[in-house]
């Protein structure tokens, strides 16, 4: 893998909102305000799959990305309401959450789902955002530190180290998911730094001898989750391990959503402040 900046990235979860119509409009509406500015980061929204070829045609052409937001890792099969890897690829979708922590509290996802998914995304060529975080209990009994570890060394099992470069991991804690509590952003960026290490140290004994900015945890981009919204954004995005934020009800209007976009314009551009606001 080749040294390279890391991306920054803002993508919008619009879980079980917006119908056909609903989720073009703002799609078309993001492009037009996205169009205005120059040296924007990565940009991705991620609408029902029933919205998808709606959404993916609105945003041809344009800075902005499509992704889903699951996808079974079987190719295909008898499995009633699934959605496999080539049927997104046939869309045309760029990325896919994978993990999130609504799979797993309501949908049974567990750290094996997740890793067969991850294979299945980097097997199709889909750019997986991996999801990892804790429960209030979990981070209340000081469980934190070991439950990411786990759930990231859990999520690469078997996966080989040439095949990570397009991977995307985004720290999620459960506790800030739609709570409007946020985790302290010297915290996230510490979680998201630890989320690094934590590859890094699966991967050890393939980067023996490689400089620190050339390891694999430095090459992946970590984004942040959990209640981030225009009052917060520049505090967590001035931190030097969060890469960017996977956004939920603050992407469901351009409004709310282009404010934490042109905050990742400015981290990209090197004008926030890393680690100080």
């Amino acid at each position: 893998m080749s040294k390279q900046t890391r991306k920054t990235i803002i993508a919008g979860n619009w879980k079980m909102n917006k119908t056909r119509k609903a989720a073009q409009e703002l799609a078309e509406a993001i492009v037009a305000a996205c169009a205005k500015h120059n040296d924007l980061p990565e940009i991705v929204v991620c609408p029902p799959f029933t919205a998808l070829p709606e959404v993916l045609a609105a945003v041809k052409g344009s800075a902005v990305s499509t992704g889903a937001q699951n996808m079974d890792y079987h190719p295909s099969g008898a499995f009633t309401g699934e959605i496999a890897p080539p049927m997104l690829t046939d869309l045309a979708v760029k990325y896919v959450i994978i993990g999130h922590s609504e799979r797993r509290q309501f949908f049974g996802e567990t750290n094996a789902s997740v890793n067969l998914k991850l294979k299945a995304a980097l097997e199709h060529k889909l750019v997986p955002i991996v999801c990892v975080g804790e429960t209030l209990d979990e981070r209340e009994s000081d469980l934190t530190d070991n439950v990411i570890c786990h759930q990231v060394a859990a999520a690469l099992a078997d996966v080989a180290i040439e095949s990570v470069d397009p991977i995307v991991f985004a720290y999620e804690p459960v506790w800030a998911i739609g709570t409007g509590k946020t985790c302290e952003a010297t915290e996230a960026n510490r979680v998201c730094h630890l989320i690094r290490s934590t590859i890094d140290g699966y991967y050890q004994s393939s980067q023996k001898g490689a400089p620190a900015a050339e390891m694999v945890g430095n090459l992946i981009p970590v984004l942040y989750g959990g209640s981030v919204k225009a009052s917060n954004v520049d505090e967590i995005l001035s931190k030097e391990d969060v890469d960017g934020a996977l956004v939920g009800g603050a992407s469901l209007t351009v409004e709310d959503f282009l404010p934490l976009i042109l905050s990742a314009q400015k981290r990209k551009q090197g004008s926030l402040s890393k680690g100080a606001v």
